[in-house]
């Protein structure tokens, strides 16, 4: 037996063995290995390589066993993705395209509901009027509220990509707030009349916007019309048997369903 060898991979530290490292001596790590490609070293005479090490570990194992083996609630298909074109394993490549395809056939049919809450709240905030001058105002603030679930956890991802949060000046996607692949919630608020910048950020007040477009959601007649263009577009319909007419038109409660 050869004798075990230790990568660091972006910082990950990973102990396996000559053989399994060129087991697909096509690939990179075949070729880095077999000295047809030089290695780098790190500080700890470890081989470095400059990559993600999170991932690295569902390549180590398939070069061990030759089976893709991914948890149920996988995330990072995306990345795995480019990181196996990268070491270009390809047997690895080809296991990934059929488990996207597998994972696609799967989530052809689909159920999108979300429920919005909508109400006012006071705000208060101090105003400089001149230098060492200071007044307390306050405006009524318009709070918004939808709870999101979907059977397809690849919408929500896609829903993600169209929606930002403003949080102290800067756009934030909202994938990162996505803890349950089938469930999001969102909280934010609209513009407040006369309330200066950086009081939404001393009061944590986060406002939402659509990309492309660019455009800021100050109703949730907005929303809805934001939302429905990405589900429509997506293959979702609305569902004719519920919501009642009244709830859809009042903006509480929106369900469609997808089917392929």
């Amino acid at each position: 037996m050869s004798d075990p060898i230790t990568l660091n991979v972006g910082g990950k530290l990973y102990t396996t063995s000559l053989a399994t490292l060129t087991s697909f001596p096509d690939s990179m790590l075949g070729a880095m290995f077999s000295g047809k490609m030089p290695t780098k070293r790190d500080s700890q005479g470890n081989c470095f390589i400059d990559r993600d090490g999170k991932v690295f570990r569902y390549i180590l194992n398939f070069l061990r066993t030759s089976h893709l083996d991914l948890p149920e609630d996988f995330q990072e298909m995306g990345l795995l993705r480019r990181e196996a074109d990268f070491y270009q394993v390809q047997p690895l490549i080809e296991a990934l395209q059929e488990k996207e395809v597998e994972l696609s056939k799967a989530e052809k049919n689909a159920m999108l509901n979300i429920t919005l809450n909508q109400r006012v709240q006071t705000v208060h905030f101090t105003v400089r009027e001149a230098p060492q001058i200071y007044s307390l105002s306050s405006s009524s603030m318009e709070v918004f509220n939808a709870n999101i679930f979907s059977t397809s956890c690849l919408f929500l991802k896609l829903l993600g990509s169209k929606l930002f949060y403003c949080s102290n000046g800067n756009l934030s996607s909202i994938t990162s707030h996505l803890q349950d692949p089938n469930h999001l919630t969102l909280d934010w608020v609209a513009n407040v009349e006369g309330l200066p910048e950086e009081e939404y950020t001393k009061q944590n007040l986060k406002r939402l916007w659509v990309v492309p477009t660019n455009k800021q959601i100050n109703s949730f007649q907005v929303f809805v019309e934001e939302v429905l263009k990405i589900a429509l577009s997506d293959g979702f319909c609305i569902d004719s048997s519920h919501p009642h007419a009244l709830d859809f038109m009042n903006n509480k409660i929106i369900r469609l369903i997808r089917y392929r």
